[in-house]
């Protein structure tokens, strides 16, 4: 919103609407048309899909502050996954005839955009190097580190609410998995964490461990050989 002209905001005001999504409630539902440029205002979502043979595949999560379906809006396709509320979630919904007066006219908006997107690819980029490596815990640190992206969830500072059967979804793996790989996390300062949630002390230091722990190193080494 700071971006935009007063006259903007007040018109992205006055078209959002707002939604209450229950925990397992669908906030989009793949197929359908996609009439919205969706964010997530309070709350936690999964970007999935099923696959013919009933195989469950989450994309990635999407944080406070995040927002997503521009690529859909643009091409004026349906929605090609399922979105999934993983906890009480409110939502905003804006339009998309607000959504392309906005492209239309302002620039600061079209360079937002433009950086979303960007930024999403490079972070599909990393979900499939994250499906390439067998070693648990970098899944989970990765995992944990796209969460923390400044641009994709701004509602994200160094505190992310956030629960290990939630963080299960995102990663694949059973409670039980996450909890370990967490601790190990811990364990070299990586991560700390709080009552319903995780902190992460210094971001770097957890990318870092994410593309030179030595766990994942041996994973890329066994995929070599």
């Amino acid at each position: 919103m700071h971006v935009l002209t007063e006259h903007e905001r007040e018109r992205v005001r006055g078209s959002l609407h707002r939604q209450n999504v229950d925990a397992g409630a669908m906030v989009c539902h793949r197929g359908d048309e996609a009439r919205y440029w969706v964010g997530v205002l309070d709350g936690l979502v999964k970007i999935s899909s099923v696959s013919v043979s009933g195989k469950s595949l989450t994309y990635t999560g999407v944080a406070p502050g995040g927002w997503f379906g521009e690529g859909t809006l643009l091409k004026g396709e349906h929605w090609r996954y399922d979105v999934i509320a993983l906890r009480n979630s409110h939502i905003g919904l804006l339009p998309a005839e607000c959504f392309f007066w906005l492209l239309d006219r302002s620039l600061e908006f079209n360079r937002v955009i433009v950086n979303q997107l960007n930024e999403r690819l490079g972070q599909f980029i990393g979900q499939l190097q994250i499906d390439r490596l067998s070693g648990a815990d970098e899944r989970v640190a990765r995992t944990v580190a796209a969460m923390f992206h400044p641009i994709l969830y701004p509602g994200v500072d160094r505190w992310l609410r956030i629960s290990q059967e939630e963080l299960g979804y995102l990663c694949g793996l059973s409670r039980q998995r996450v909890n370990k790989a967490l601790s190990h996390l811990c364990s070299l300062g990586l991560l700390q964490l709080r009552y319903g949630g995780i902190e992460v002390p210094d971001l770097n230091a957890l990318r870092a461990y994410e593309s030179d722990g030595a766990e994942g190193e041996a994973s890329v080494l066994r995929g070599l050989g």
